[in-house]
């Protein structure tokens, strides 16, 4: 099997923990048809998948593979001899023959490996959610713009041709009119993940200490390792931050073209139910987003409509997608295709999506131009769009009473479609064994986009939320991203 030959790593900095305090590195870049060497960090399923993407890239090498887990090292490496593999990022990161990378790990560990890249003079293409807490994503964005590489967010649907065609139909065309307010949903089944009497004892494949990096060690009362990490809030967002990126991203994309950094009020409700499992996150989650320009409604349900069954209650628009109402009518978006409905309900358009690898390619081309601002998915606009959902977990977890949720929804003429939606996730919660008490709405945090704190009611709770404590030797610490790149 081929290997790095292991240097000290950047003089045991790393190692000992936090982000590097080098001076920044120039970008590297390449010719238009020179090779780019390839590493990925994570050889799970998602990491699969983006090899097999980034395998279609013309000019694109392969060079090494890396996860703690050995077995996943070893069955990937099958399909890709040539590759070096390891089980430390930092040997990987250590390695000259590396240009950029690949992060597809839990997403605990999403910024501080990509740190310790951008710190290592790679560029990085980064899987969503960017961020596990605010703190850790705005300390990436600081990373790419203190060492001027590129950072691709693994949003892959702002490369898709068909998001330009949207925006112009909304907002040059306007053959729906006004836009009125969003309603996003991501409904999907999820199994419970179990409840052990004694902890799981990971695989002996796995380095236990590398996996958890920044987090905590904590008892593993779940099933299994490896992809049930989403639903523990020690590794994972939920679906809020699983699945609810993406979508948001597009709407913050094709809606509000980007123009807004973040919700300037949010309030949630929710809970888990009927599971009885060990998951933390909510498998029934619903958010209102005060944006300051149009209101934004969050649906996120991972039960089945009836206890017992596996088929999602119905959702207004695409289970997995967003509606945009408008004063002539309904624009309806999902990965892939959308359609636009008059005030008659008939469909006037229909759009197509690319679902190829344009979203690697466009990585790839930015590398090799040495432009950051080439990529489609900057770090920062994962960023904002990340922290749309890690606000809306946030306003989940804190404490206190909703009496307020009712009032913003009233003033944001969003009453009657908040309404129903709370309903319609009581009644599922209730089909699950739970009480109305149970599933709870909290109160109403107020979001400041200059500061990225939290301010007056409730911001003491919410603010505890905006970091994580990492464990020693990876701590995720604070970037300069005025220091400017030297050579």
């Amino acid at each position: 099997m081929a290997s790095f030959s292991r240097r000290h790593f950047l003089g045991g900095t790393m190692a000992a923990g936090g982000v590097l305090a080098l001076p920044g590195r120039l970008a590297w870049a390449a010719g238009a048809n020179e090779q780019v060497n390839l590493g990925l960090i994570g050889c799970g399923g998602r990491g699969t998948e983006l090899l097999q993407a980034f395998r279609k890239v013309p000019g694109l090498n392969i060079a090494a593979l890396c996860d703690p887990d050995q077995e996943r090292v070893d069955q990937l490496g099958k399909e890709y001899d040539g590759a070096a593999k390891c089980r430390d990022l930092r040997e990987l990161l250590d390695s000259k023959d590396v240009d950029a990378v690949v992060i597809a790990t839990p997403n605990h560990w999403h910024c501080l490996a990509a740190i310790w890249a951008l710190e290592a003079g790679k560029h990085v293409y980064v899987e969503k959610p960017l961020g596990h807490t605010n703190w850790d994503g705005r300390q990436v964005v600081n990373a790419a713009k203190r060492h001027g590489l590129v950072c691709q967010v693994g949003t892959q649907q702002r490369s898709d041709p068909m998001q330009a065609e949207i925006k112009s139909f909304l907002h040059e065309e306007k053959s729906l009119g006004d836009i009125r307010h969003v309603r996003v949903n991501r409904f999907g089944f999820r199994p419970p993940i179990g409840d052990r009497d004694t902890p799981l004892t990971p695989p002996t494949s796995v380095d236990y200490n590398l996996w958890l990096g920044p987090a905590q060690d904590e008892p593993l009362s779940r099933n299994a390792l490896h992809y049930d990490w989403h639903w523990m809030w020690n590794t994972g967002s939920g679906e809020m931050g699983n699945w609810g990126v993406h979508i948001l991203d597009d709407v913050r994309n094709n809606v509000f073209l980007d123009s807004v950094d973040f919700p300037q009020r949010i309030v949630a409700g929710g809970g888990r139910f009927g599971a009885g499992d060990c998951g933390e996150t909510p498998n029934l989650h619903c958010a209102l987003l005060d944006t300051g320009k149009y209101p934004v409604i969050v649906a996120v349900c991972n039960l089945p409509e009836h206890a017992g069954g596996e088929k999602s209650p119905p959702s207004p628009g695409p289970g997995s997608g967003y509606v945009v109402t408008c004063d002539g009518g309904r624009f309806e978006g999902q990965r892939g295709q959308a359609a636009a409905f008059d005030a008659d309900g008939k469909k006037i358009r229909e759009f197509r999506g690319d679902s190829g690898a344009g979203h690697q390619q466009n990585f790839v081309d930015a590398v090799r131009s040495g432009k950051a601002t080439a990529a489609n998915a900057p770090v920062e606009m994962g960023h904002y769009s990340t922290e749309w959902c890690n606000l809306a977990n946030v306003a989940y977890r804190a404490a206190g009473s909703g009496a307020a949720a009712e009032q913003l929804a009233r003033e944001l003429n969003v009453a009657n479609d908040a309404a129903t939606l709370v309903e319609q996730m009581r009644q599922v919660a209730r089909a699950h064994g739970a009480s109305e008490a149970d599933f709870r709405i909290g109160p109403v945090l107020t979001f400041d986009g200059a500061t990225q704190q939290f301010t007056g009611s409730g911001a003491e709770a919410g603010n505890a939320l905006l970091r994580r404590k990492d464990r020693p030797g990876f701590e995720v610490r604070q970037v300069d991203p005025a220091t400017a790149a030297a050579g």
